[in-house]
């Protein structure tokens, strides 16, 4: 099964990596309908599983081949014509090549348009987060497979709290509409909250996306992530945390960092320029 449809979708002229986001798609489809664990690698250990799931795997390949809003195109760079690739080739080489800061933006606005329209504040300032991503193309880099990729939409991922005091993560596909960005990230609360454990499966389903936290109990000015020391972990993080008050006005905490081979201080201060223009709109 798994190298016939290998064969459908390098059919319909996808790349080796959009195939990986396809297949990761549906296995994270069927991780959520049926709350177990299992990889593409796995699918023979079990036949009988197999052969059940079979059905839901074809369904779910038809509609994703329909309606691709999850899988990002991509692009790759010729590092050997980029200008940057000195600063690639420099920073790639160190076992943290990663850099960031933290800094507010004014969320005033935002915060009276979610109260006057009954929306989620998280689910809004989340959202216009991604908006801002979406708009700089140094933040919509990767490094896939020892290459330099360009996506033309990064999604959103992020945790998740459930009421026992864990989390999950959760994967939401990216829509400049909100409406349909609330929607799908309102299914994805509803998965977390009815399952148990991180969700691994989420975190593998493509790596156009950003990785998101909130820390809604404090707010805060500096921030320290978990990694794994690996130069080719290219997936910037973004953590959110609670508004503070001063003058009347609402300021959100926000940390970001990135991979230093991929982007540099002026392109996080061009996401931060437009996440704080679309907090105003």
């Amino acid at each position: 099964m798994y190298s016939e449809t290998l064969s459908l979708l390098h059919h319909i002229n996808l790349g080796k990596y959009v195939v990986k986001q396809y297949l990761n798609q549906i296995l994270y489809y069927l991780n959520s309908l049926i709350n177990i664990n299992i990889t593409y690698q796995s699918y023979g250990r079990n036949k009988l599983k197999f052969f059940i799931l079979e059905f839901f795997i074809i369904r779910k390949l038809t509609e994703i081949c329909r309606n691709d809003k999850a899988v990002s195109k991509m692009k790759i760079i010729d590092v050997e014509q980029w200008n940057r690739k000195e600063h690639f080739n420099f920073f790639s080489k160190m076992a943290s090549p990663y850099f960031g800061f933290t800094t507010e933006v004014d969320c005033t606005t935002a915060y009276d348009t979610v109260k006057a329209n009954g929306y989620s504040f998280f689910a809004y300032y989340l959202h216009k987060s991604m908006a801002a991503i979406n708009s700089v193309d140094e933040l919509k880099m990767r490094i896939v497979d020892d290459q330099v990729v360009l996506f033309d939409v990064i999604h959103a991922g992020t945790t998740i709290a459930r009421a026992d005091g864990t989390f999950g993560f959760s994967f939401i596909p990216f829509s400049e509409q909100f409406e349909t960005f609330n929607a799908e990230l309102q299914e994805e609360v509803k998965a977390v909250q009815n399952s148990s454990g991180l969700r691994l499966s989420t975190d593998t389903v493509t790596k156009a996306l950003i990785r998101h936290s909130t820390i809604p109990w404090n707010t805060f000015s500096a921030l320290l992530h978990p990694t794994n020391l690996d130069p080719t972990e290219s997936i910037p993080k973004i953590t959110f945390g609670k508004f503070s008050i001063r003058e009347g006005r609402k300021y959100l905490p926000v940390s970001i960092e990135a991979h230093h081979g991929l982007a540099d201080g002026l392109h996080i201060a061009k996401y931060l320029e437009e996440f704080q223009r679309q907090l105003d709109l």
